[in-house]
């Protein structure tokens, strides 16, 4: 045996072990981080993207780029997946929705990948299918053999819109123990613009999407083990400003000034956090860490002000492991 073919067997070994050592514990509600930037580039992270795992079936809340790389990299079931919750159009939470869904085929689905979320959901479904139209012939024409099936019709995306609820909150998804409820968040001119929240056997996770900060969604979360929050710092914000005016770059100085009407800053993510009682805040779309300038501490600075919170910083690879059955609330990395 030549090293090459013993080296591809201690690889395909180590795969393995990482996807018994990756899958959720029997009776859990499970997150992993795929992707916490904004849509700037940052080293060691993707653009916003969340694995949800309950009862053997993965969910995900956007999909944003290099995204997929991480979920595969890790190597999650993503044969088990069913659907991609959208929060918004905006492109770093949707950026990878192709990939992850040819991907997810080949590796075995056994039907469509539904995509919920706002207006607008349907016409990127069926611009995805036309443009894998050609991918997904010559994969089915050269694998289709042996025993082994790709059928086209399981590779397809399938939309499902999601219209603006009149109360704010509407359940868009039940699958047995596992509930899905959709909540209006505020991210004009995103609009509309959907944070989820996922309720299984008694464990809760909250989703906020990008939004300014928005009182309502307090309410939607009570009661709820964690929520996960995006967060934009606006000091950090208008230091980046001035620094792109100073150097000529006025386009991306009047875009970066534009980005501080939508988004919430650190300390009022925790007011939320700290208005719905929930257990545990995650900050994620992190836009400004890896930048110039950026620390953690200055990021979160008056964060504690409002009282005592369990709060941390999302980083890609983070999980949080929400056991049925009992009040825990593992963090870890993979």
């Amino acid at each position: 045996m030549d090293r090459r073919t013993l080296l591809l067997g201690a690889m395909l070994t180590a795969a393995s072990g990482a996807a018994k050592a990756q899958a959720p514990a029997a009776d859990s509600l499970k997150i992993t981080f795929a992707g916490t930037s904004g849509p700037l580039p940052v080293r060691d992270r993707a653009k916003s993207s969340l694995v949800i795992q309950a009862g053997g079936t993965m969910y995900l809340v956007d999909i944003g780029p290099e995204a997929t790389e991480n979920i595969m990299t890790w190597r999650l079931p993503i044969e088990t997946a069913r659907a991609v919750f959208i929060s918004h159009l905006h492109s770093d939470h949707i950026g990878d929705l192709g990939e992850f869904n040819m991907q997810s085929w080949v590796a075995g689905r056994p039907s469509p990948l539904m995509v919920v979320g706002p207006p607008g959901v349907d016409r990127l479904a069926a611009g995805l299918n036309e443009a894998y139209g050609p991918d997904h012939r010559f994969r089915n024409a050269h694998h289709e053999h042996d025993g082994i099936r790709l059928p086209i019709a399981a590779g397809l995306l399938k939309a499902r819109v999601v219209q603006p609820p009149r109360s704010g909150t509407a359940v868009v998804w039940t699958d047995g123990a596992l509930t899905v409820t959709a909540v209006v968040v505020s991210h004009e001119p995103a609009t509309p613009a959907y944070g989820y929240r996922f309720d299984y056997k008694g464990r809760s996770v909250v989703v906020s999407g990008d939004t300014k900060k928005w009182p309502p969604l307090a309410e939607a979360a009570k009661g709820a083990d964690v929520l996960i929050h995006e967060a934009q710092s606006a000091e950090m914000n208008r230091t980046m400003v001035q620094g792109l005016t100073a150097q000529g770059r006025g386009r991306m100085a009047s875009i970066m000034n534009d980005t501080l009407s939508y988004h919430t800053t650190p300390v009022e993510a925790a007011e939320i956090a700290r208005a719905a009682g929930v257990k545990a805040l995650v900050l994620t779309h992190l836009t400004q860490a890896g930048m110039p300038g950026f620390s953690p501490q200055a990021f979160t600075r008056g964060i504690d002000a409002g009282g005592p919170l369990d709060w941390r910083l999302a980083a890609d690879g983070m999980t949080i492991d929400l056991p049925v059955g009992a009040p825990a609330i593992t963090f870890g990395k993979l």
